[in-house]
């Protein structure tokens, strides 16, 4: 490997923090696990792109001779942040965690998320099985935007191929998935986010959900749009907390100035 940089993207901030790399000149490698996240940062001068999914045994030959990580991964995505401590550990390559803030509050579950009349209904669960739990409990029917990796979970509700709505990424992926589990295809919407709270207020009286399912993706995954949507549509919300509630990490302004730190140019 000749970058000296390694991104592994699959967010919004990764992709920009490849394109502010790219408009200054620098040199890196993104790793992205899908091919719709390989078109995302396809094109971009001096990037190289290598898709897959890796364990940490193939994250350490992957990152021998890098001299810094960053880390722009989805905040849900807890194995991949764990094998790349524990590659970069063992390398003793510098590890920085680009990730995006959280909109749960820090006096408990229920700050940011409104007050009084205007807030939504918000139920907050730690886990998609919880999730499953309680909507086992409740009635009506769910717009599902967390993602196509949880949709298995899903599948242990009764009626979930009618009762959910599962929102995707517009890959032939994510769509497979959702049909091979057996969700209706009518009920599978393929599309890119974040989304605007018109937009979600929208689908969410078009299908005609008492409940919105999502997680804490912060601003910058549209967690807001949803907060408020969900209350105008008279919708209920269950939001699955993050994994590690403890976790930090840097900006994005921050991650662009470390790589600038180590960087090298285009063509070096």
């Amino acid at each position: 490997m000749t970058a000296q940089i390694a991104v592994f993207a699959g967010t919004q901030e990764g992709h920009e923090l490849c394109c502010r790399l790219a408009r200054a000149g620098i040199a890196a490698t993104c790793y992205v696990a899908t091919e719709y996240g390989e078109r995302l940062v396809e094109g971009l001068s001096g990037i190289e792109i290598r898709r897959g999914r890796l364990d940490a045994p193939a994250m350490a030959a992957e990152l021998a001779g890098v001299s810094l990580v960053v880390d722009a991964t989805h905040p849900y995505a807890v194995e991949v942040s764990a094998n790349l401590r524990a590659a970069t550990d063992e390398l003793g390559v510098r590890y920085l965690r680009l990730l995006r803030p959280s909109d749960l509050g820090a006096n408990g579950p229920d700050a940011n998320l409104g007050s009084g009349a205007d807030a939504a209904r918000v139920e907050v669960v730690d886990t998609a099985e919880a999730a499953c739990e309680l909507l086992a409990r409740l009635e009506g029917r769910v717009l599902v935007t967390t993602g196509s990796k949880d949709l298995a979970t899903y599948t242990s509700l009764d009626g979930f191929a009618e009762r959910l709505v599962v929102r995707v990424l517009p890959s032939l992926e994510s769509l497979s998935h959702a049909l091979e589990l057996g969700f209706a295809a009518k009920n599978v919407v393929c599309m890119q986010g974040p989304f605007s709270r018109e937009l979600n207020v929208a689908m969410l009286k078009q299908v005609g959900a008492s409940w919105l399912l999502t997680k804490d993706t912060g601003s910058a995954g549209g967690l807001p749009q949803k907060l408020e949507a969900a209350r105008e549509a008279a919708c209920g919300v269950i939001l699955i907390s993050r994994p590690d509630k403890s976790e930090r990490g840097v900006s994005l302004e921050k991650a662009f100035e470390a790589c600038r730190g180590v960087s090298i140019p285009v063509g070096a």
